[in-house]
C-alpha cells in the first residue's frame, strides 16, 4: 500500500506569494520546498509521509538549513518545532486562520532579528582548580583534616565534603566567570539566555537576540574578549542562527480542528 504524505511544517514567513526554496525536503528524497498561505501569512512546507517521524542528526541538519534559507530570503523567520507534519494543506490554511493575529504579531516583534551563540571554555582547568583551592578557606581547611585523618570512616566523609565544596566552588565560579562575559555583551543585544554548560571546562553557553544591524558590534566586542581571555579560555561564537531559543512553535495536530 503506498504511503500517503503530509506536509513537513519548517517555519513561518510573511508573503504575498508563494515561495520555491528549492529541493532541500526533510528526509533525503529530494522534495520541494514551498509555502501554503492565507492573506500573506505562509507556512514554509514539503512533503513528508505520514509515518513516524525519525529524530536524526541528518532530519535535525535538514531543519534547520531549510530555516537558514529562508532567513536570508526574509527579514522575519518564526521556528516551528521539530518534527512537525500536517495531514493536509487544509489544516495548515485552518491554523493560519485561527492563529492569524498572533502569528503576524510575532513577526512583527521578532523583525530584523538573528541569534548569535557564544560558548566559552577555560583552556586549563589545572589552573582552574588551583585558584578554587587557593579562594576557598572552607576547602582548605577540609584537606588539611584529610591529610591527619587515620580513621578511614571519617577519611571518607571528609573527601566527600571536599568533593561537593569543589563543586559549589566550580558553580560559583562559572557564574562569576559568565556575569563578567555578559557584562560586555549585555549592551549590544535586544535580549539574551543563558542555557546550560555540559562540560567542566564550559563556563558560558549563552544565546544572544540582536537586531541584525547591530552583529558588527557584537563581533567587535567577540574580538575584544578574545583578546582579554587568550590566556585563559577559548571561545566558540556562531551567527545568524534561527531564533531557537527565543521562540519554537509547539503546532500540536490534534488541536487543529478545536
Amino acid at each position: 500500500m503506498q504511503r500517503r504524505d503530509g506536509k513537513y511544517i519548517y517555519c513561518i514567513i510573511a508573503s504575498e506569494y508563494d515561495v520555491n526554496l528549492g529541493t532541500v525536503g526533510i528526509g533525503g528524497r529530494g522534495d520541494l520546498v514551498t509555502t501554503i498561505g492565507l492573506d500573506g501569512l505562509s507556512m514554509v512546507v514539503s512533503n513528508h509521509p505520514l509515518t513516524r517521524f525519525v529524530v536524526n542528526p541528518e532530519n535535525i541538519l535538514a531543519h534547520q538549513q531549510v530555516i537558514e534559507i529562508a532567513m536570508s530570503e526574509f527579514s522575519s523567520v518564526l521556528p516551528v518545532r521539530f518534527g512537525t507534519i500536517a495531514a493536509t494543506p487544509d489544516e495548515i490554511r485552518n491554523l493560519l486562520d485561527r492563529r492569524y493575529n498572533e502569528f503576524m504579531e510575532l513577526l512583527h516583534r521578532f523583525e530584523n532579528k538573528v541569534e548569535l551563540n557564544v560558548r566559552g571554555n577555560w583552556k586549563d582547568m589545572k589552573d582552574i582548580y588551583k585558584e578554587i583551592d587557593k579562594e576557598c578557606v572552607e576547602l582548605q581547611r577540609v584537606k588539611n583534616e584529610i591529610k591527619g585523618l587515620k580513621d578511614n570512616r571519617k577519611r571518607k566523609l571528609r573527601i566527600e565534603e571536599a568533593g561537593n565544596l569543589i563543586k559549589q566552588e566550580m558553580k560559583r565560579k562559572k557564574d562569576q566567570e559568565t556575569e563578567k562575559i555578559m557584562d560586555f555583551l549585555r549592551r549590544s543585544v535586544f535580549d539574551y539566555k543563558c542555557n546550560k554548560t555540559d562540560e567542566e571546562s564550559m563556563f558560558i553557553n549563552a544565546a544572544f537576540l540582536v537586531n541584525s544591524g547591530r552583529e558588527v558590534e557584537f563581533d567587535n566586542i567577540m574580538e575584544e574578549l578574545g583578546g582579554m581571555y587568550q590566556n585563559r579560555s577559548d571561545f566558540v561564537y556562531a551567527t545568524r542562527l534561527p531564533i531557537f531559543n527565543f521562540i519554537e512553535l509547539k503546532i500540536f495536530p490534534e488541536k487543529w480542528e478545536i
